[in-house]
């Protein structure tokens, strides 16, 4: 196991990605075609930017990606993307500035994870709450047919957040990187198709 995740820790250093969980997107951009060329993407949870770097290679110079984390991150990103220390969801000028400027956008990934207690109830129902802000605020700025991965641990409430993404989107997809840890409680809701949202 621990050779498992050396190996994609290591692959990580040697392809210039802050952490192994960059894998994680790449995997699911191969089997859904998540990010291409010219795309506005939205990062949420961003630190230290594995996703974000990804995203802006995928999207290239004629796309923007917009990151968000309560923490800094050293990693420097090229010129497509704005990345803004601030709360997702008490934003102040600088990140509100941003969602106005280039909303709506093709694309929301929620990488989130809350701060873990040990308390399985507890962990559980802080990450519900982040999915359901999450999905709040991509459902004020998704682009209409646009698409959303978000991160949850499974738990009781797990079926109920994915029956209300069948709500908003045309499909939704349940899925595990081969990259996640196997003892993680973690999977990926991948929503394809956003059924509000803005023309383009």
């Amino acid at each position: 196991m621990k050779k498992y995740r050396d190996h994609y820790f290591k692959r990580a250093k040697q392809e210039s990605y802050p952490a192994r969980s960059v894998y994680k997107l790449k995997e699911m951009d191969k089997r859904f075609s998540l990010l291409k060329p010219g795309m506005k993407a939205l990062d949420l949870g961003a630190a230290p930017g594995s996703w974000t770097l990804y995203a802006a290679e995928r999207v290239g110079s004629k796309g923007v990606v917009v990151g968000v984390d309560l923490q800094e991150t050293e990693t420097k990103f090229p010129e497509q993307v704005r990345f803004f220390v601030d709360d997702v969801f008490e934003p102040r000028a600088g990140f509100l500035g941003a969602l106005k400027e280039y909303a709506p956008f093709d694309i929301v990934l929620s990488d989130m994870a809350p701060k873990t207690t040990g308390n399985k109830f507890t962990d559980q129902a802080r990450s519900m709450n982040l999915v359901e802000e999450a999905l709040a605020l991509a459902h004020n700025c998704l682009i209409n047919g646009g698409n959303f991965v978000v991160k949850i641990f499974m738990g009781p409430d797990a079926d109920a957040y994915r029956h209300e993404l069948m709500q908003h989107f045309r499909s939704v997809k349940t899925f595990k990187p081969k990259s996640s840890r196997s003892e993680s409680k973690e999977i990926f809701y991948v929503g394809l198709g956003f059924k509000g949202g803005q023309d383009a």
